[in-house]
């Protein structure tokens, strides 16, 4: 049986799909894009971008009482991968060792125009 998550405090899916999903002791969150959950706007520059990203996802995570560290593995998509670098340093403010396992993805193109959207899988204890 799987159980949908929502929160106020990430922005609202853009489209058919559920911000994040628990199913059997994993939590999956949907992508989420630099939007501001007040506003609705793109955060500006990479550096934002990323922040807001992550700041979406740790919200859905307190949604069910999890913190950073229950974070199994994130998938990062970037358009431009000269942006690799500057993404490593802000989400290295929000992990630490061990690390989540991570796969990043350069893309032709995002929804809204973002430059960087992440998704990631939570372990929730029991």
């Amino acid at each position: 049986m799987k159980e949908a998550v929502l929160t106020s405090n990430a922005p609202q899916p853009i489209g058919p799909y559920s911000q994040a999903v628990l199913s059997k002791g994993i939590l999956y969150i949907s992508g989420q894009l630099p939007l501001n959950p007040n506003t609705n706007k793109l955060a500006i520059g990479i550096e934002d971008q990323a922040r807001q990203c992550l700041e979406n996802l740790k919200h859905i995570l307190i949604e069910k009482g999890l913190e950073m560290n229950s974070v199994l593995k994130t998938t990062i998509f970037v358009t431009d991968l000269s942006d690799f670098q500057t993404v490593n340093e802000i989400y290295a403010e929000y992990f630490s060792k061990p690390f989540p396992a991570r796969s990043t993805i350069q893309v032709a193109e995002l929804p809204m125009n973002a430059m960087i959207e992440i998704e990631l899988m939570a372990e929730v204890k029991r």
